[in-house]
């Protein structure tokens, strides 16, 4: 019984070694794979790091944002740029590609970028890209683009705009009216008779005709001038429908 004893004494003597032994390895091997996978998480945070900082233009749910040059909106369907701020040729031009293929998928038309005389460093580079002079002050040169594949619209520059609207009667005292679909009173709901500016060189009767066309798919004939406004060279021409 005592030698029994003795040999389960030993056993256990044993088996609490082993299961030490085990301990001691098993304890290496999960910090060895913790170390592993810590090095491993590192290794990937670090990556996305660099990811991110060598490009800003992506954020943390995957949208890539671009960064464009500062403008606002005019009421014809284009954007105005206001340079203001100092900035370095190749910076600018990055800018002004992406702006031009952001405005174009918004269905942008003209472009104008007003560039003041500190800032004649950027003038080849617009040049180049297709932009062409509209006028320049003392202090600041305007510069244009039309973005469309369509007739460029852009006004001429000049010392003054002759504008028409035409009041267009049918046999049945009909008057033909418009609602404008880009302008001052876009969106507005408001009625209104055709008008548009004069090109250069055109004849007032024909810009008014040329304008009812363009803006309604109507043909019409001058008769006569209505009303002149000599403060703002705005024409007004009665027309009936031929």
């Amino acid at each position: 019984m005592v030698e029994l004893n003795r040999v389960k004494n030993q056993r256990l003597v044993e088996l609490a070694a082993f299961l030490q032994e085990f301990k001691s390895v098993l304890g290496s091997v999960l910090v060895l794979t913790s170390g592993i996978f810590g090095l491993l998480i590192s290794f990937l945070v670090g990556t996305m790091s660099i990811s991110v900082n060598s490009s800003d233009r992506v954020c943390e749910n995957g949208i890539q944002h671009v960064e464009l040059l500062p403008a606002t909106n005019d009421v014809h369907g284009g954007v105005i740029v206001d340079m203001k701020d100092a900035m370095d040729a190749q910076h600018f031009l990055t800018l002004l590609r992406a702006s031009i293929s952001q405005w174009r998928r918004e269905g942008k038309k003209g472009v104008w970028i007003k560039l003041p005389i500190e800032l004649v460093n950027l003038v080849e580079t617009a040049v180049k890209e297709g932009f062409r002079y509209h006028h320049a002050e003392p202090h600041y040169l305007m510069l244009v683009y039309w973005i469309p594949e369509t007739t460029n619209t852009l006004p001429a520059n000049a010392s003054h705009r002759v504008s028409v609207g035409a009041i267009v009667v049918n046999d049945k005292k009909e008057m033909l009216v418009v609602q404008e679909k880009s302008g001052r009173f876009q969106g507005t709901g408001v009625w209104k008779i055709p008008t548009g500016v004069v090109d250069e060189g055109e004849d007032i009767f024909k810009a008014a005709v040329r304008e009812v066309k363009e803006e309604t798919g109507v043909s019409s004939q001058c008769l006569s001038i209505y009303i002149l406004f000599l403060s703002y060279l705005v024409v007004y021409v009665t027309n009936i429908l031929v």
